[in-house]
């Protein structure tokens, strides 16, 4: 097994709580020597609990400085020296303050990339970006949840998670380029990027963007979420070949092409949602699997979880979800959250 495609790569992280922490995980995962820089406090995350921390900080090292002082601010130099690239994601205000910027920190490394994770961008204030705070600004909430009811959000971090692959992305794109630089990356346009095809519509056509029942497809017909005799099932008919098979395994006719059955909405949603109620959601994915046609039961994460025991792996005491990136050859070695100052710098008794 290799040590990695990342191997050799060195990344300092200067962030907290997920969307920084999230992005350098998963380079550390694919093999990059990953070094938080923590102010004597720890990054906010290890407040939060020692299974939150783990679950973005596994297989990294840990530097506890004070960024505040010019002993610490020269040692953020000497690192940045060794280092291929910075990120960080915290307050323009405090970004620029502590140093943590490209052209704060060329003298010591021309080459080195730095990475500013931010709300709504590095020269936009410091107005407060949390997920939940951006899912709303950027139009997420507004379309999630029932017509009927108020907005509402998913039960994760989206923002911050995608925010922290395409910082990820950024981060090696300027690295493969070979040249050093300042390279940004905001929650609120990662989001309304995420928009994509419901931006394209509005734009483009001036279609509104809506929400309907049970999460149902803008485009597609039918593809949402269906009551069952027992539990909810996902179905997801994107083309009239899955539509063709789906109605000779329910005893469905009619509604031949995609454009009648978006014309006919009500009539065809009210026509499955009638045949789902014989078969359970499990029953129906049993059945509608085997014949290729996108369809699954609704599950609690401990179902899938159980389900998917390849998906868990031990670094440490603890047992996470590992990488999603596979690349043949390469088996991550899953290493354990770092102490606070563990690989040097910590002040203090």
């Amino acid at each position: 097994m290799s040590r990695g495609p990342l191997a050799g790569i060195r990344v300092l992280e200067a962030g907290h709580i997920l969307a920084g922490p999230y992005a350098t995980m998963l380079l550390a995962d694919l093999g990059a020597e990953v070094t938080k820089i923590e102010p004597p406090g720890g990054d906010l995350s290890r407040q939060v609990g020692d299974a939150y921390f783990a679950s973005i900080n596994r297989s990294k090292r840990s530097v506890c400085l004070d960024l505040t002082t010019g002993e610490g601010r020269a040692r953020l130099g000497e690192l940045a020296a060794d280092a291929h690239a910075l990120l960080v994601n915290l307050k323009p205000s405090a970004i620029h303050r502590l140093g943590l910027t490209y052209d704060h920190l060329r003298r010591w490394n021309e080459r080195i990339v730095c990475v500013a994770l931010t709300g709504f961008g590095l020269a936009a204030g410091d107005h407060p970006a949390f997920d939940y705070v951006v899912q709303a600004a950027t139009g997420v909430a507004a379309l999630t949840g029932d017509p009927d009811g108020p907005p509402t959000l998913p039960g994760y971090s989206s923002a911050d998670n995608s925010a922290g692959m395409a910082a990820a992305l950024g981060l090696l794109a300027q690295i493969v380029s070979g040249r050093g630089g300042q390279v940004e990356v905001s929650l609120r346009d990662v989001m309304l990027s995420q928009l994509n095809y419901r931006a394209s519509a509005y734009l483009n056509e001036g279609t509104e963007p809506r929400r309907l029942p049970f999460g149902a497809h803008s485009y597609y017909v039918p593809a949402q979420l269906f009551p069952t005799g027992d539990g909810h099932l996902a179905l997801f008919i994107t083309h009239d070949g899955f539509w063709k098979s789906f109605c000779a395994e329910a005893g469905i006719a009619g509604f031949p092409t995609m454009a009648e059955r978006v014309e006919r909405r009500a009539e065809v949603l009210a026509a499955v949602t009638g045949v789902l109620a014989a078969d359970t959601a499990a029953g129906w994915e049993a059945r509608l699997r085997p014949l290729g046609i996108p369809a699954a039961a609704v599950r609690t994460l401990p179902e899938a979880l159980g389900a998917t025991p390849e998906m868990i792996v031990r670094a440490g005491d603890f047992r996470l979800v590992g990488s999603p990136i596979r690349i043949a050859g390469h088996e991550p070695a899953y290493g354990p959250p770092p102490a606070l100052g563990e690989h040097g710098g910590r002040e203090g008794p």
